[in-house]
């Protein structure tokens, strides 16, 4: 399995009993899982459901679903016949008729046009028939948006093995530049010496003590091994079968961390360069790790 980004868009579609569902998916990078989530009108009591299945699948990142259902609601809606009320109305009415001395005419669509004696009653959704076709729905959007992310990762997962590549020989060439390195060094020192001391004759053991501390000031070996278990570890990262982003994005600071002491051990113009393209290196591949998930 390749990483996936964590930027994706899904859109997922389902129609039962005259209804049309529709889940729609929308991820952008953030540390944690940050699911924001919006229901039809009654189906708030199926959001323990929807969160468990979108974290199923996705683990980091902002995601913003949104469901919505459309259609025929008619089986949910009632009449509520106020009898009592009506009743009441047309009591109202004929005590009013005698004492006008008026023909009581009332009919029935008068008393049903008046306040409150019929109402349309909505009835609450049956959430276990409803979480069928809007968990399908869900599930379609993930799906397309698992997909997206998924094509996404890979492509900057490839991007960065490329970019671990050219790191791992520029490390390569710092290693190799060392010992023509303490060559010149010693070559240096020793002439510095022979200038101050003149015609003196130079101790040879005190100059190979003298080339040692040089050679162990200078001496990079632990944070080269280092740095190539860091990529191999990166290279492992970039394959596992889990969300790793955090992780990556750690072991680029522990990246940094040798590449800064390797400078400030070395402090050699030419080698200096070299460090400032392994920094840029690390810089474009902690851009990228910021939206692998």
């Amino acid at each position: 399995m390749t990483s996936k980004s964590m930027t994706g868009f899904g859109r997922g579609e389902a129609e039962a009993g005259g209804r049309q569902w529709v889940a729609e998916i929308r991820c952008v990078n953030h540390r944690y899982l940050d699911l924001k989530i919006k229901l039809p009108k009654g189906c708030a009591g199926l959001e323990k459901q929807a969160r468990e299945m979108l974290a199923a699948t996705l683990h980091r990142g902002r995601v913003d679903v949104s469901l919505t259902v459309t259609g025929d609601f008619s089986d949910l809606q009632t009449i509520d016949i106020n009898s009592g009320l009506a009743n009441t109305y047309r009591d109202a009415l004929i005590n009013l008729g005698k004492s006008l001395d008026l023909k009581d005419d009332t009919t029935l669509s008068q008393l049903a046009s008046y306040p409150d004696v019929m109402r349309l009653k909505q009835q609450d959704e049956d959430l276990d028939s409803v979480w069928t076709p809007m968990g399908q729905a869900l599930g379609l959007a993930i799906s397309t948006c698992d997909t997206m992310r998924i094509e996404e990762g890979a492509a900057m997962a490839e991007d960065l093995q490329e970019r671990l590549s050219h790191f791992s020989e520029v490390v390569r060439e710092i290693g190799n530049a060392i010992p023509e390195l303490l060559q010149r060094r010693e070559q240096t020192l020793n002439e510095r010496l022979q200038k101050l001391l003149d015609k003196v004759q130079l101790d040879p053991q005190r100059l190979a003590q003298e080339v040692a501390i040089l050679a162990d000031k200078t001496d990079v070996t632990e944070e080269m091994v280092r740095l190539d278990s860091h990529i191999n570890q990166f290279r492992a990262f970039l394959d596992a079968d889990e969300a790793t982003g955090r992780k990556l994005d750690f072991l680029l600071q522990e990246f940094l961390r040798e590449v800064n002491t390797m400078a400030s051990k070395i402090n050699d113009a030419a080698i200096a360069h070299l460090t400032v393209d392994l920094k840029a290196e690390l810089e474009k591949m902690r851009e990228q790790v910021q939206n692998i998930e």
